[in-house]
């Protein structure tokens, strides 16, 4: 599988923090999957923890990509189908960020690994892994 892992997934991995599903966490650590972390999650960890909306991981600037690549994830980054696709969305979720991660899903057949309920609705046609 092919897993796109939406910004708070990230967060809870990076952290082994009891909020990532079992299933989640499961699903990210097996080698026969691909674990991608887009950089629109990297961009959003960046504004709202200088906003003081959340905290950063203690490595973000110096370190946090050679932390991603050890853990095996891949990079994904943002294109123009990624940007336009969100053109298309239905206004279900009104999170910028969250709205390109559910484009870059949808541009690249991905399977959201989210706790967010918005991603699941129908009109968005994704697959989420989550319970």
């Amino acid at each position: 599988m092919n897993l796109l892992l939406d910004t708070c997934a990230l967060l809870w991995f990076l952290r082994d923090d009891a909020e990532l599903s079992e299933n989640a966490a499961v699903a990210i650590e097996d080698p026969a999957n691909e674990a991608i972390v887009s950089v629109v999650s990297i961009w959003e960890i960046a504004i709202k923890a200088g906003l003081g909306k959340i905290q950063a991981p203690d490595d973000f600037e110096n370190g946090l990509e050679q932390r991603l690549k050890q853990h095996g994830f891949t990079l994904l980054d943002v294109n123009y189908r990624h940007a336009a696709g969100v053109f298309a969305l239905p206004r279900i979720h009104g999170d910028p960020f969250d709205r390109l991660l559910i484009s870059q899903c949808r541009a690249e057949k991905l399977i959201a690994v989210t706790n967010d309920f918005h991603w699941s609705a129908p009109e968005y046609g994704l697959r989420v892994l989550w319970l």
